[in-house]
């Protein structure tokens, strides 16, 4: 299968797979598998920038400060995109506040709904470029940073969807918009893809970005909401799907043979 394939492939079946899995999660307002979600997003998040993405782009890039320069100028500048864009964790009410309350009689006319989905459309086709990016150094790679993201983008569509639902939206209008949202990782793809590959020297800097990104996701948005369960029960479910998370990644590395 072609380069570009793959990156159809992985951007198509990524926004359906995390949409309708957040959609069963959400319309069912099961907050007891959030935290669940989170703790394996966050193994697979951490696992996929340490045992693929950085390694690789270590392995191509000619100079290895100006790598880590880069993923430090990268944390950086997701800091100020969440800040300035994605911007749900400050101007939306925690998704678990959200599933205790009815949204049928109590929203704020679309006003929360239609700035999420902003946020979540733009975090949508930055995730299509990445996954063209790392389909563009290695297949191999493409998979498991696609796999990360869906990963990470699972409990972030519950959270969307309750939001929506919180707003006013009906379900089957919650389901639509974030259909509609998750094409921009398509649109992402197919728009890094055209970029970047005429454009390869760029491909180690932005698999920096990659791996910024990633572990900026992981380390600024979802750890510190598993602090919140700090009892010695929680702590342990969570240490072992974060666990599982980073056994996931590393499957992928044996399916394909290139484990070390």
């Amino acid at each position: 299968m072609s380069t570009l394939g793959w990156i159809v492939i992985a951007c198509l079946l990524g926004g359906i797979l995390s949409v309708a899995t957040a959609a069963v999660v959400a319309l069912r307002a099961d907050a007891s598998r959030i935290p669940m979600l989170i703790s394996f997003a966050v193994g697979a998040l951490l696992g996929a920038v340490f045992l693929e993405i950085l390694p690789h782009a270590f392995e191509t890039v000619s100079s290895a400060p100006a790598l880590g320069a880069t993923v430090l100028a990268g944390i950086l500048v997701f800091f100020v995109l969440e800040k300035l864009v994605l911007w749900r964790h400050q101007h939306a009410p925690q998704w678990g506040e959200l599933a205790r309350s009815a949204p049928e009689h109590d929203h704020d006319h679309g006003r929360s709904g239609m700035m999420i989905m902003i946020g979540d459309t733009f975090h949508n086709f930055v995730d299509g470029a990445l996954i063209a990016a790392a389909f563009l150094a290695d297949v191999r790679l493409g998979i498991v940073t696609a796999l990360a993201i869906i990963a990470h983008e699972i409990p972030s569509e519950v959270g969307d969807f309750v939001i929506l639902l919180h707003s006013g939206y009906s379900r089957r209008q919650a389901l639509a918009v974030n259909l509609v949202s998750s094409a921009a990782t398509l649109v992402g793809g197919l728009l890094g893809y055209a970029a970047l590959s005429t454009v390869r020297g760029w491909i180690p800097s932005l698999l920096g970005l990659v791996a910024a990104s990633m572990l900026y996701v992981a380390v600024a948005d979802l750890i510190p909401g598993l602090h919140r369960r700090p009892e010695l029960r929680a702590t342990a479910q969570q240490v072992l799907l974060i666990g599982f998370g980073i056994a996931t990644v590393y499957a992928v590395r044996l399916a394909t043979g290139h484990a070390d």
